[in-house]
């Protein structure tokens, strides 16, 4: 991938009320060898984010969301790029030089792979996200892929085909933010697409301050609970409602939470859409239901419902 040639690769960078650091994320992205078209999705900042990005950086293209969307206003974006592949930032987070040029040969050289997750580096320091160790780890059969499989992937640190994405139809909007890739990764495995870890797809992250967390953990256990009924057979359902909701509990937030679950229990229900069996296979094998019978089943199931049947165009 040269300067002078097409460009194969989007960068879309989501961003909410903090300017200075999409500004630190911009000056990278824009300096990357591989000078991929980016494309800044401004969630109803009220901070100038969008007056600044227009005076500053033009050769930016500017998507500005009239409300928050939380995670779906990355579908905005991804509905600008002409890219066959297209990887994300947050406003904290920009892509190691020569890491989207690894990424699209990787994805050129098996195109069963709808998304990469990079190895993520963080702060100063560039130490491995710890959740990065543990997918290096992934228990998940990954023969024929160019790196671990996966169940999931990190939001901010993916690079996916464009058409994947737009397949499995992007970021459900009512999950706002919290678990909102779970949901997109079985929709994607679903449809025959592999998730895999490519380590030397390299990503930076210095976390921004900026958060309220009593929100987001609220809005991880309901996301959760919402995931499970609307994906997940029902005896692996039960169990993934509960682990969200004792997470939520010892954040101090059960209560809010569980209500926040429950009153989108119809709407979940109404789009429930279980997985194929060999996606709920390898969703057991990193989320292990402690049910004794759930235990033999999926010992019976290894045998001959690991490997995804043919993905169908």
């Amino acid at each position: 991938m040269s300067a002078s040639s097409p460009p194969r690769i989007s960068v879309v960078v989501l961003t909410h009320n903090r300017v200075h650091e999409l500004g630190r994320c911009l000056q990278r992205l824009l300096a990357l060898p591989e000078r991929p078209p980016v494309i800044v999705v401004d969630n109803a900042s009220s901070d100038g984010t969008a007056e600044q990005v227009q005076r500053q950086w033009p050769q930016v293209r500017l998507v500005h969301s009239p409300r928050n969307l939380g995670a779906a206003a990355r579908n905005l974006g991804v509905a600008q790029v002409a890219t066959p592949y297209v990887a994300f930032c947050d406003d904290d987070t920009w892509w190691a030089p020569g890491a989207l040029q690894r990424a699209v040969a990787l994805l050129d050289a098996h195109p069963q792979v709808g998304v990469l997750n990079a190895r993520v580096l963080v702060g100063p320091q560039q130490r491995v996200d710890p959740t990065c160790e543990h997918m290096a780890r992934s228990p998940v059969p990954s023969a024929g892929l160019p790196g671990p499989a996966l169940i999931g992937f990190m939001a901010g640190a993916a690079v996916m085909r464009t058409g994947a994405f737009q397949q499995a139809g992007g970021y459900e909007p009512r999950f706002f933010l919290g678990a909102e890739e779970a949901l997109l990764a079985l929709d994607l495995q679903a449809r025959g697409w592999a998730i895999v870890y490519a380590e030397d797809v390299v990503t930076h992250h210095h976390p921004s301050p900026t958060r309220d967390r009593r929100e987001r953990h609220i809005h991880l256990a309901r996301n959760g609970a919402w995931l499970a009924w609307m994906r997940l057979p029902w005896p692996t359902a039960w169990h993934q409602t509960v682990a969200p909701l004792h997470r939520a509990r010892q954040a101090g937030v059960l209560w809010p939470a569980l209500l926040a679950a429950l009153r989108g229990l119809p709407w979940a229900l109404a789009r429930r859409e279980p997985v194929p069996p060999h996606v709920h296979a390898h969703y057991l094998l990193v989320h292990p239901d402690p049910e004794p019978g759930l235990r033999r089943l999926r010992s019976r199931r290894r045998a001959n419902l690991l490997l995804p049947p043919e993905r169908s165009s």
